[in-house]
């Protein structure tokens, strides 16, 4: 579940995906248990749960586990999540934004500086590493869904700011104020989404060369396998270099 940037399409370059298959469904789980817990249980009344669900899918996750997370979501009643985010430089000097859902904010803490101190990184505060990126609404769509031509029509028509066609998904940029809006309208002609999220947007990339690129992505790997962890956003770009 790595955000916005070069480096989302590394893992599957390195065949990293099934092998986190199940962390994936763990991070999903919690997703749509805290939105479920948070909102209605109804997906159709709930636009979070019902993006978690749309993910959950999207990533193939059994049926089964989405009901259970679903149904957790009244068994944890004295569990409570908290949404925090923590910023700071990694190796190289690239920015870093981690997005983690946790109910032990010490311990998610004391975990993500361990990692960032480890890899000759630091955290920093709010504000230090957000600045070199834009928050924006990001929905992104298979491309077996929709045609290039119908997705950009259909993007204007709902409201969007930018439709982009990548190699495997179209991705639909919008306000993150307007997120729910737009989706509702895609909706209308779109059955499936791969995610629906507000994502960190990178104004400016830093390139890193070569032999540097295995520190760079065993640091990343690193976050992303704290099962606190949601999102990582980076503005790292492993250029030919």
């Amino acid at each position: 579940m790595a955000g916005h940037s070069h480096w989302a399409g590394i893992k599957h370059k390195k065949g990293k995906a099934d092998k986190q298959r199940s962390k994936i469904f763990s991070k999903l789980s919690k997703e749509i248990t805290v939105a479920a817990k948070l909102g209605d249980k109804d997906p159709a009344m709930n636009p979070r749960l019902r993006s978690a669900i749309q993910a959950a899918r999207s990533a193939n996750m059994p049926k089964d586990n989405i009901e259970r997370a679903i149904d957790k979501s009244s068994a944890a009643t004295g569990v409570n999540f908290e949404n925090l985010r923590y910023e700071g430089f990694g190796p190289d000097k690239i920015a870093v934004i981690v997005e983690t859902l946790t109910d032990n904010k010490n311990r998610t803490a004391s975990n993500i500086r361990t990692i960032f101190q480890k890899s000759g990184g630091s955290l920093g505060t709010q504000g230090s590493a957000s600045h070199n990126f834009n928050q924006l609404g990001i929905i992104k769509i298979d491309k077996k869904e929709i045609t290039d031509e119908k997705v950009f029509e259909l993007a204007l028509d709902s409201g969007a700011d930018e439709c982009i066609s990548r190699y495997e998904f179209h991705e639909i940029q919008c306000p993150m104020s307007e997120i729910y809006n737009v989706k509702k309208k895609l909706e209308k002609i779109v059955v499936n989404f791969i995610s629906t999220e507000i994502e960190w947007v990178p104004l400016n990339s830093v390139d890193v060369k070569k032999d540097r690129q295995e520190a760079v992505i065993e640091f990343l790997e690193a976050i992303e396998d704290d099962d606190d962890v949601q999102n990582v956003f980076t503005n790292v770009n492993f250029g030919s270099n």
